[in-house]
């Protein structure tokens, strides 16, 4: 019997379905990299942290300066930098890779036993610091500074079952409240922070009376109004897949050491089917990385993803799709763009005004 810690037998019968239904490409296919980009990792002295971050200084604009998706763009890496161990030189360091157009940088926290108010606090003057001494970010049509954002161990709204790694229950609302345009952090899977509802793009509405507001929500759909207070969630791919002898595994989108990069993983994203409702022919890949820690670095940023890029390249044109490499606050307007029923992307509006006014009007 299949057994994955920390998923629901309906769950779980949803990923297997996942993994096996019939293949369809869409016509447009996005695809993004969301990096729990972690320097500290196993408390590394300052030395080590400074290295972590200038391999990839060094290594990402040689390694992947060549490959480009449909539009002639490289590919896009998106590093949700640790707000609770900020280090001003890292991240600006890491800003001459988004000058460079090769990615941009959100928000990433991980914290414990915190409270709403205290954590509202810290997110606002946190975002605040990363676009006055950095440039990040930008601000909606109304002043307030927009940021993407993963929680740190999975553990968003309070969803651990423990009650371990956070401790709001109205997180979701904080969120909201502070300028939080979609969260990234799903799935979670084989972590029993997973939620029930998998492979969507979906709203969430902030519960301060328990945890895991998330579970559920509205799917994303053409047409719709997204309720109240809501907060966007862009899940990534969560299937089991019977590759190589039928041997059951998690693809969680995961890139790692220990789940490399593979042209063969790309079937089994485009399978989940993550989507707006109605707006089926645009596929949203969302994966991720801790791409800090050396052994997923060396995959990352070594051959392996080089062959994924171009397993990519040659599939869409063997398919006949359309593949676009883009950051997290890119895909979050691209997702805009077709509640509100665009038939091609519109890359020209994606200059961010906020998650209502960012697509076309």
């Amino acid at each position: 019997m299949l057994r994955v810690r920390g998923m629901l037998p309906m769950t779980l019968a949803r990923a297997v379905w996942a993994g096996v239904r019939p293949l369809r490409f869409p016509r447009h296919l996005f695809v993004c990299i969301a990096d729990h980009f972690e320097p500290d990792w196993r408390a590394a002295s300052e030395e080590l942290q400074k290295a972590r971050v200038e391999r990839w200084i060094q290594e990402y604009p040689k390694r992947f300066h060549h490959d480009h998706d449909s539009r002639g763009r490289p590919p896009q890496h998106t590093f949700f930098y640790p707000a609770e161990v900020y280090h001003a030189q890292h991240v600006e360091r890491l800003c001459e890779l988004v000058r460079q157009g090769f990615g941009d940088i959100e928000v990433h926290l991980h914290h414990e036993d915190d409270c709403g108010e205290r954590l509202g606090e810290f997110l606002t003057a946190h975002a605040e610091k990363l676009h006055h001494r950095h440039g990040l970010l930008s601000h909606d049509a109304s002043g307030q500074l927009r940021y993407g954002f993963i929680h740190g161990n999975w553990a968003l709204d309070n969803s651990h079952p423990g009650g371990r790694w956070c401790g709001v229950n109205d997180e979701l609302t904080v969120l909201v409240r502070t300028g939080c345009y979609a969260d990234f952090t799903l799935p979670a899977a084989p972590h029993p922070a997973q939620t029930r509802t998998i492979n969507q793009i979906y709203y969430a509405v902030g519960n301060p009376d328990r945890p895991k507001s998330h579970d559920k929500g509205v799917a994303a759909a053409i047409g719709m109004d997204p309720p109240l207070n809501s907060l966007p969630i862009i899940q990534g791919p969560l299937a089991v897949t019977f590759r190589g002898l039928g041997k059951p595994r998690v693809e969680n989108g995961n890139l790692s050491g220990s789940q490399p990069p593979d042209p063969c993983r790309i079937p089994a994203w485009v399978r989940a089917g993550v989507a707006v409702r109605g707006r089926d022919d645009w596929g949203f890949i969302k994966l991720h990385t801790h791409g800090a820690q050396e052994t997923n670095t060396d995959v990352v940023l070594g051959t392996a993803m080089s062959e994924l890029h171009d397993g990519l390249r040659d599939l869409a044109r063997e398919r006949g799709f359309a593949f676009y490499y883009v950051t997290a606050r890119e895909m979050a307007q691209l997702v805009i763009q077709a509640r509100r029923g665009v038939q091609v992307p519109d890359f020209d509006r994606l200059v961010w005004q906020g998650p209502e006014s960012a697509a076309v009007s």
